[in-house]
């Protein structure tokens, strides 16, 4: 694929809501199956099928190491600041090298960056089983690995994300994002909880060392990629600031982002659940937990069950409904006082969020150029990285002035109300439609 616009043209043919009969039944069946993440993408490009179980396998492995890392500080240290300041570790590197990251990506060859990166992951969780295995290791050698963790992260991922839409072609790319939807949140389920099942039986070092070889999974399908050299950009002249300046003047590509910081910012009450769990719920450490988990819960459930999703041609309008369905179940979720009845609207929440992750990737894929797509990831890494942890301070301090179920609902109403007001700012974006992807 050579362009955002060369590969729309790949996809130009409206799909059919029912299959027409004839020699293209194309991917689409009806019923129950068709309820379910479209394998289109698993089944046509054997590139993208090794780069997704890849990416799969690596990122439980991941979320291992963020468990091991963040229980054996504590245990190290027996405070939780110290435990804190694990995650400041990981969200300077992410915000400064997300953004440098993606202007490399769109310099270089963007195999060969994804590979050093992964490899740099790997050694790294290496290093940290020795020094697990250390009589008494030291915390800032801890904190160090998790941040250069984090750099060879946000050089990585730009370049792997950028290289999905000269994977699988245009039409194809709602289901990819779908399913990378579906590898994400398995790995934010699984991940932990393997994670925390080897630390109780053979100790730190096993999580560590299990998420070395994980790495060879992605290592061995970014092996068997063809070279990707971006298209359209001459060798050491993409910069951030064009990355920035291009975004700016794309407004439906902006609004892909700002309507995600609007969910992120306003409805993510996730530094409110250890209150939430006593006043709400009068629970314990396992019910924060359940909080914790339930949006995930719902966000894989709502990737796994998107066989609809390419049906869909209105990705802007896709994207303002997703964000508004999280901020009313957000908001349904601070008037809650049932626990079952707040793990299901957490999980709705999640559930929002899969759909809106899923097309507003997919424009960022298909509205920007192929020499733009790199800058790009790198800003949604920064916005991903950064979004739900001022979404903590949000929540945090009108918590602090009022109480958290205040918060909550008023957090999830306010998401609703930024994104309409977004919305009769650029309405445009509402007719954004992927058979004509205008930037």
């Amino acid at each position: 694929m050579s362009s955002g616009k060369d590969d729309q043209k790949q996809g130009d043919a409206p799909v059919p809501l029912e299959p027409e009969p004839g020699p293209t039944p194309r991917r689409l069946t009806t019923g129950f199956r068709a309820a379910f993440a479209d394998l289109t993408p698993l089944k046509t490009s054997a590139d993208y099928r090794r780069l997704w179980f890849g990416h799969t396998v690596s990122s439980i492995g991941q979320q291992m190491t963020a468990v091991a890392v963040s229980v054996q500080v504590y245990a190290l240290t027996d405070s939780t600041f110290a435990t804190g300041l694990v995650g400041l570790c990981s969200l300077v590197p992410l915000v400064v090298f997300g953004l440098y990251g993606g202007a490399i990506a769109d310099t270089v060859d963007r195999r060969r960056l994804g590979l050093v990166g992964s490899l740099g992951l790997a050694l790294l969780s290496g290093v940290l089983a020795v020094l697990a295995m250390a009589e008494s290791p030291q915390v800032l050698l801890l904190y160090g690995a998790v941040a250069l963790q984090a750099v060879c992260y946000a050089v990585s991922t730009p370049a792997r994300s950028a290289m999905i839409p000269r994977l699988v072609p245009a039409e194809q790319l709602p289901a990819a994002n779908a399913l990378a939807t579906v590898s994400m949140n398995l790995s934010f389920t699984a991940g932990p909880m393997l994670g925390g099942v080897l630390i109780g039986v053979w100790g730190y070092q096993a999580a560590y060392l299990v998420d070395t070889v994980a790495f060879t999974a992605t290592l061995y399908a970014m092996w068997r990629l063809p070279a990707m050299r971006p298209e359209g950009v001459r060798k050491g002249r993409a910069s951030v600031l064009e990355g920035l300046r291009f975004l700016g003047e794309r407004p439906n590509l902006r609004m892909s982002f700002l309507a995600d910081m609007a969910a992120m910012i306003f409805g993510m009450p996730r530094a409110l659940f250890p209150a939430i769990a006593v006043g709400f719920y009068a629970g314990d450490a396992r019910t924060v937990g359940l909080l914790t988990s339930a949006p995930a819960v719902g966000a894989l459930a709502g990737a796994v069950l998107s066989g609809w999703v390419s049906r869909v041609h209105r990705h802007g309008l896709a994207v303002v409904w997703a964000v508004i369905a999280w901020g009313l179940a957000i908001a349904g979720f601070g008037l809650m006082r049932q626990l079952w009845l707040g793990l299901l609207f957490l999980a709705a929440a999640g559930c929002a969020d899969s759909v809106s992750s899923i097309f507003r990737n997919t424009i960022m894929q298909v509205a920007a150029p192929d020499e733009m797509r790199g800058r790009l990831q790198g800003i949604f890494i920064v916005v991903v990285a950064g979004g739900p942890r001022l979404g903590d301070f949000e929540s945090g301090s009108v918590a602090q002035l009022t109480s958290p179920a205040f918060a909550v609902v008023s957090g999830g109403m306010a998401c609703v109300v930024v994104m309409l007001l977004l919305l009769a700012r650029w309405p445009g974006f509402a007719r954004y439609d992927a058979r004509d992807p205008k930037p």
